[in-house]
């Protein structure tokens, strides 16, 4: 049985959650531990607390994943008499290495604000910042006619969704020439002919990440001893990505039902809103954690309400003056249900991975720092 290294799980994790989407002041990634490692349990939470990384060295997991880092600024020292210190011993002592996955899990598709977004029940929810925009390049190929579908479908997962269509690409007739040299070994013509093939010229928009995998998934099916392809560099903007997101609610909602909504579905003990209880709304900011920065992009979206943690009073004062509603579900309650979801990611990607000797858990400790 295949059993994963620290590596291999945070090279799982960077797929989840690139590291490069992290905003600039961010810490993700592997934070203490030995990439060489073996790992046969990881523990996912939410922050690497003390009674966090007891129960990680209580279940015997080698890796913790967690979204707040345990290490943030550069460390001067490491002082076992500082409780700060005494943590990072604990995690050392214990065999548990700790890795992050903060705002680039905020930024990434499918990350902690979609997840947020589905749970308070918006709909076609797209980035409420844009952080981010995926670079394009367009990938043309040259091939036989009769090869032309085999290799398309060998191109196909790895180009741009365009919208709501997908598999995207462009064929064209033309006639490819070539003359074989001594030492080749010609899928068509033969040594010193001079050759006239018909062709197609086969183009595709592609990820610039996913270039190198389509690059080699194309020599693994092209007939030709040297297949014959070209890479654009373009300036289309690919897929946006950024802090936050904006959607809409299937039907209107006053600012009052959707509060106690939200006190529920996120287990709330208590949440506080800004605004007229009785305004209708149907068009919904958000941001887990702590976003109160983003109450003019909320503002400027056209969102009726901004959903987040961590408001404090001149900022609320500022979503009365803008005329924006505003939730604070807190920090807490907003980002806590990513440690069941990642959990459950965590372990299909593992299992996909053919790491079957591997078990992912969800640290079952953890609770609000504030009382009610």
């Amino acid at each position: 049985m295949k059993i994963p290294k620290v590596a291999d799980i945070v090279g799982i994790i960077n797929k989840i959650a690139p590291m490069a989407l992290a905003e600039s002041w961010d810490n993700p990634g592997l934070q203490i531990g030995d990439p060489a490692a073996e790992v046969t349990c990881v523990m996912v939470a939410l922050d690497p607390t003390p009674a966090v990384i007891d129960s990680a060295i209580a279940a015997s997991c080698q890796l913790l994943v967690t979204h707040h880092p345990l290490i943030f600024k550069p460390l001067k020292s490491i002082s076992t008499a500082t409780p700060h210190g005494a943590l990072i011993q604990k995690a050392i002592r214990g065999g548990v290495s700790i890795v992050t996955l903060h705002t680039n899990y905020d930024i990434a598709k499918g990350g902690l604000n979609d997840l947020l977004a589905g749970k308070i029940g918006l709909s076609n929810s797209v980035p409420l910042k844009v952080t981010t925009s995926g670079e394009l390049v367009k990938l043309v190929v040259f091939v036989p006619v009769d090869r032309l579908e085999q290799l398309r479908s060998a191109l196909l997962p790895y180009t741009v969704t365009l919208g709501n269509y997908r598999g995207c690409s462009f064929a064209a007739d033309g006639i490819g020439t070539f003359t074989p040299l001594d030492g080749a070994a010609p899928f068509i013509g033969a040594v010193g002919v001079p050759e006239k093939v018909n062709e197609e010229r086969l183009e595709l928009l592609i990820e610039r990440a996913l270039l190198p995998r389509a690059v080699k998934a194309l020599l693994a099916v092209h007939p030709y001893e040297e297949p014959a392809f070209d890479i654009y560099p373009l300036l289309n903007d690919g897929e946006k990505q950024g802090l936050g997101r904006i959607g809409r609610l299937s039907e209107p909602i006053t600012l009052a039902e959707y509060a106690a909504r939200l006190k529920k579905v996120l287990s709330a003990p208590a949440l506080r809103f800004v605004g007229d209880p009785t305004a209708l709304i149907s068009k919904v900011a958000l941001c887990s954690g702590s976003g109160a920065s983003l109450l003019h992009d909320a503002v400027r979206a056209g969102a009726d309400l901004l959903v987040t943690g961590d408001v404090k009073y001149h900022e609320a004062r500022d979503a009365e003056d803008l005329g924006l509603a505003l939730i604070d579900a807190g920090h807490f309650p907003t980002e806590i249900i990513m440690v069941h979801e990642m959990t459950e990611r965590l372990g299909r990607a593992v299992a996909t991975a053919g790491y079957t000797n591997c078990r992912i858990e969800a640290c079952r400790t953890e609770t609000d720092p504030f009382r009610i």
